[in-house]
């Protein structure tokens, strides 16, 4: 009995972690029409910052270190993908662009396989096949190869998947904190980085990660502190429900999130999705599952 009622506590805290989410995002994108994609990451970031940075100020980490190299890989690859997330939410539907930043898992999987030598069974090797095959229904390439926002898309998955991957690493190492916050400070430095050298450079395809800061004024303000409250508060949810429930059942039920973002994207102008990119995203959908139940 107690085991039904931890694991409804896990799918709850997911489910509304995943509805928190899609509502993180749809702030995101109406930011996105006052301001650059670069700079939307930047105020995601900086709320986390000043959240952890408080709670360590509280309870100080312990921690043995000694993967700085590694640390800083997870928080750039977080950065990054970051990045083409925002700019993607910003251009494309809400649904399309939370379809392809949860592709991760399935990517997740062969980088485990390859740099951690974790073993996948033939239902994970399937799985991943059938990932890549929602990826070709849902990107339709034509004779020109992949579109901007589909490369953007697909690299959101792989580098979220590689920051995923090196954490199993640095679990061993450092605290969970020290984790997030090597992501969320990079997340924070790195546009301002960015934001100094973007004057100086002209290459317009790369505006996805360029950007001139513009401060923000009137309701933009309650768009970037609501996009910062939900995307913190969907945080906390999801690392509830990983703690409530086993990982393989809260990441199948993650996968709402999709649903959630094609609902609220509606309210927002955009389309259904097309009968090839529903398939797509059901297959996408369907690997995913498949990881999260083999692990």
């Amino acid at each position: 009995m107690n085991r039904l009622k931890n694991l409804n506590k896990g799918v709850q805290y997911m489910l509304i972690a995943s509805f928190t989410f899609a509502i993180m995002g749809a702030f995101a994108k109406l930011a996105s029409e006052s301001m650059s994609s670069l700079e939307v990451v930047f105020f995601r970031n900086i709320a986390g910052v000043i959240l952890v940075g408080l709670a360590v100020l509280k309870t100080p980490m312990k921690h043995k270190g000694g993967k700085p190299f590694l640390l800083f890989f997870r928080g750039f690859m977080g950065f990054v993908a970051l990045l083409a997330f925002f700019y993607n939410i910003a251009h494309i539907s809400l649904g399309d662009a939370m379809t392809y930043s949860k592709t991760s898992p399935i990517f997740t999987a062969i980088f485990a396989w390859l740099f951690l030598s974790e073993k996948l069974s033939y239902k994970a090797w399937l799985a991943v096949f059938v990932g890549f095959v929602g990826i070709l229904f849902i990107t339709q390439p034509s004779g020109v190869g992949f579109s901007k926002y589909d490369l953007l898309g697909i690299f959101s998955g792989v580098g979220a998947a590689l920051a995923y991957t090196s954490v199993r690493e640095l679990k061993s190492y450092y605290d969970t904190r020290a984790i997030v916050l090597s992501f969320m400070g990079v997340g924070t430095l790195g546009p301002i980085l960015l934001f100094l050298i973007s004057p100086y450079l002209n290459y317009p395809e790369l505006d996805f990660m360029l950007g001139k800061f513009i401060m923000p004024e009137g309701i933009v303000w309650f768009y970037v502190l609501a996009m910062g409250l939900f995307a913190t508060l969907s945080q906390v949810l999801m690392t509830k429900a990983y703690g409530e429930t086993k990982a393989g059942i809260v990441g199948a039920v993650s996968y709402t999130n999709i649903l959630f973002s094609i609902i609220v994207g509606l309210f927002l102008g955009d389309a259904l999705p097309s009968l090839l990119t529903t398939f797509g995203i059901i297959l996408i959908v369907f690997a995913g599952v498949m990881v999260a139940r083999d692990k």
